[in-house]
């Protein structure tokens, strides 16, 4: 595997960077979040036209760039540096690859272009707020256990009959950028309970009217570049993802998963990048006893540390995004950089640190918000042990956390030792 980044990608990163460093910074961020659509759109337009930033991953025949996760991670990593608050993540990186994993030639034509094109975006709606486990990250998604169903609530679907497709009921929380998207891809349950498994359905928002039944509310977020909402549907109309209702919605979800966590990890690490780097200039300028706080040997020793934080983070995360299957855990290690170095960064800025004066409480909110949405990072490295067997398999045995083995509750000798 060859860890370096090519020409055409280090140019890709130097004319992204130039971009944002004009249109967009933390600073900038408080203005863009507080309209309708909680982002710059103007500037999406322009990210969509000059770079084909939202349709960066997708095949050159639906209007992309037929780039990969590396260049995703690069685009993500240069992102967060700036806290840009923009539908990238929630179009891009989790509904298109769905799109493109389960639609039919006739949805894919239909959707994709307009995504790369930067006219529509997209968001996934998971119900009970399990975006990581649906994904993959922190549990196990087959069954689609996650998504309720039953007397569990989530979303259920049924059939609309004739050829009117399918009818969605219920509610999904903490929906990325669901407030503004002009497509909602919604996890629902269908089937009934002996039956019941878990599809994506298709809900057009973008046409001159919502479509009937549903509501959408922008809810308070930690990071309010992260903003979430509440996706409501009364019997709303909806066309299934997929030519059938036998597509493996689990599989291509955990796929997704795995992609998303690496470039996730490099958006986490633009951010940490970038409150170090901020935080190093401000204790070179901030003076202490006569002489600048930045040069106490202490001082000079934490900056280090956060250092080493960061770069082991960066690495962790081209890893994943280079091929490998280590994206839970590089996510793991990126969303612990972030908080540990923006912690370190409100306290090194002393007093201002949480003051619209400096932007360190930016960066905080975004750790926070981060670790809400996608994590905890313990349930990230536990998930990845499990999988890898590090704790012997379910099938070999081992005990889980509550004392149960494969098949129900471990003898009381068993569990005692």
């Amino acid at each position: 595997m060859d860890a370096a980044f090519t020409a055409e990608q280090d140019e890709f990163r130097r004319t992204l960077r130039e971009l944002l460093a004009g249109r967009s910074g933390p600073g900038d961020a408080g203005s863009a979040v507080h309209t309708q659509d909680g982002y710059d759109a103007e500037l999406w337009r322009r990210l969509a036209r000059d770079l084909g930033l939202p349709g960066l991953a997708l095949p050159k025949e639906y209007g992309g760039l037929g780039r990969g996760p590396v260049e995703l991670a690069v685009a993500l990593e240069e992102t967060g540096r700036v806290l840009l608050p923009s539908p990238l993540l929630a179009t891009a990186v989790l509904a298109t690859p769905l799109i493109l994993a389960l639609g039919t030639e006739e949805q894919r034509a239909a959707l994709l272009p307009s995504v790369a094109a930067g006219e529509l975006t997209a968001a996934l709606a998971v119900p009970g707020g399990s975006l990581a486990t649906a994904l993959g990250l922190t549990g196990d998604p087959t069954g689609g256990a996650w998504a309720g169903g039953g007397r569990a609530g989530g979303v259920q679907a049924r059939p609309a009959g004739g050829d009117d497709g399918w009818r969605l009921y219920g509610e999904a929380d903490q929906v990325l950028d669901g407030h503004s998207a002009g497509l909602l891809l919604v996890a629902a349950h269908t089937g009934g309970f002996p039956r019941s498994r878990t599809l994506l359905f298709l809900v057009r928002t973008d046409g001159p009217q919502p479509p009937a039944g549903l509501v959408r509310t922008r809810q308070t977020s930690p990071d309010g570049t992260r903003p979430l909402a509440r996706v409501q549907l009364r019997d709303t109309g909806a066309e299934l993802l997929g030519a059938d209702d036998t597509v493996d919605v689990t599989q291509a979800l955990a796929a997704t998963g795995r992609t998303a966590a690496a470039v996730l990890a490099a958006e986490a690490v633009g951010a940490a990048a970038s409150a170090l780097e901020r935080t190093v200039a401000y204790v070179g300028e901030r003076e202490r006893f006569g002489r600048a706080a930045g040069s106490f040997q202490a001082v000079k020793h934490r900056l280090a540390d956060l250092y080493v934080q960061v770069e082991s983070a960066r690495s962790a995360a081209y890893y994943a995004a280079w091929g490998s299957e280590a994206g839970g855990l590089a996510l793991a290690q990126a969303l612990e950089a972030l908080r540990i170095t923006t912690a370190e960064a409100v306290q090194l800025h002393g007093g201002v640190g949480f003051t619209w004066e400096r932007e360190a409480h930016l960066y905080f909110e975004r750790a926070t918000a981060d670790e809400l949405l996608l994590g905890p990072v313990h349930g990230l490295r536990d998930h990845a042990a499990q999988r890898a067997g590090l704790f012997g398999r379910p099938e070999q045995g081992a005990l889980g956390r509550d004392g149960r083995g494969p098949d129900g509750p471990a003898p009381a000798e068993q569990v005692a030792v």
